[in-house]
């Protein structure tokens, strides 16, 4: 055991149903109106081998009816023409309609799901419950998401759960429920309103401690976080043992001109319309230099200032590797013992590094000696 509870307990990290810790899988999320750059794909240059799954959203096929014929015509991974090596996971869009005042009938996402054949597909609704909401709204959503839940209990369709005030209602409910209780995965919700400190947010550590009772409770399930893809907050999804997580943050951010860099979080490059960011240290310009992902390989960093689609495009390959990488160092640490002295040197981030450290307080973790 490399890591273990400062009480003589083992660590979540590597003892959840006493097997060898799997990967993290980072699910990148992608936008039907701009397929571009085509990480999946060997044939671009943008090609990304260490990607193992993309997630697109049902609400752009529902926004788009000529190419939801088309993936349910040709199939989701023919449609986007996913190698099959990656993993092609369906999101329902309930985040995006939330936003966007919109919906579709669940009838509608039943004929989607049987026809485009993603290799992942959560119920077709839930209700994610804002912390500004009143606590009766919150109710609501609760009850409405859980009534989805219980009718979807057929093929592969997740259940979903929402982190927030009701998050030991929802462990409840799927407990009560012998039916839902066997279900092989399950997908957690609402964590992102939090995270960014909306209104009424609820505080870091008992968000970070529901996090903990979720999984401490569900063991030998599959667990995908929702909305978690910075290379900050990847460190607390893998301390915790989620088993995957997906963002779309890494296209959002190259959009604004903004490029992640490993262990220090995000930099604005590119001055592009309003958008403004911290800039790069003289250090970190030096490691952007540095960087060994396909786009600052061929094009350095003057591809990551460019204007327009091509400078999208390489920031957007810069972001996805660079949480791609990160993922791979926090798991290499993990598995080699090294975690806790690599991460206190490595991050480099005023937001997200005291929550690693509340995590592992929480976790109440401690390295073995000289982390051998």
């Amino acid at each position: 055991m490399l890591l273990q509870r400062a009480d003589g307990g083992t660590g979540v990290v590597f003892a959840l149903a006493g097997e060898v810790r799997r990967e993290m899988l980072v699910v990148a999320g992608l936008s039907l109106r701009n397929l571009h750059p085509r990480v999946w794909d060997p044939d671009s240059p943008f090609y990304l081998p260490n990607l193992h799954a993309v997630m697109v959203s049902y609400a752009d096929f529902h926004r788009m009816p000529g190419r939801r014929r088309a993936a349910m015509e040709r199939g989701l991974r023919a449609y986007l023409g996913v190698p099959d090596h990656v993993k092609v996971y369906l999101d329902n869009g309930a985040f995006s309609f939330l936003h966007q005042d919109g919906h579709t009938s669940y009838q509608d996402y039943e004929e989607f799901v049987a026809q485009a054949c993603p290799d992942w597909w959560p119920i077709p609704r839930d209700y994610i419950p804002l912390p500004s909401m009143p606590k009766a709204r919150q109710l609501q959503c609760f009850e409405r998401t859980m009534a989805v839940n219980r009718t979807y209990l057929h093929d592969g369709y997740v259940p979903i759960i929402h982190v927030g005030e009701l998050l030991d209602d929802y462990i409840a409910a799927l407990l009560a429920d012998e039916r839902l209780a066997a279900k092989p995965a399950i997908g957690l919700g609402g964590i992102v309103p939090n995270l960014l400190r909306k209104p009424k947010a609820r505080p870091y550590r008992e968000v970070l401690a529901g996090l903990f009772r979720t999984r401490r409770t569900f063991q030998k399930k599959q667990l995908h976080l929702f909305g978690v893809g910075g290379t900050a907050t990847l460190h607390l999804a893998a301390l915790l043992g989620f088993d995957s997580v997906d963002s779309s943050g890494w296209r959002n951010r190259a959009a604004r001109g903004i490029v992640q860099l490993l262990g220090r979080g995000e930099r604005m490059v590119a001055n592009l319309g309003s958008w403004r960011g911290r800039e790069p240290d003289p250090l970190e310009w030096e490691l952007l230099a540095q960087c060994q992902c396909p786009a600052c390989q061929r094009w350095g960093l003057e591809g990551l200032r460019a204007p327009g689609l091509q400078g999208f495009c390489h920031r957007a390959t810069h972001n996805l590797w660079t949480v791609l990488e990160e993922a791979h160092l926090i798991e290499t640490h993990l598995a080699a013992g090294r975690y806790m002295t690599w991460y206190t040197q490595h991050i480099n981030n005023s937001v997200y590094r005291p929550l690693i450290d509340e995590l592992v307080r929480l976790l109440g973790l401690h390295a073995e000696s000289a982390d051998r």
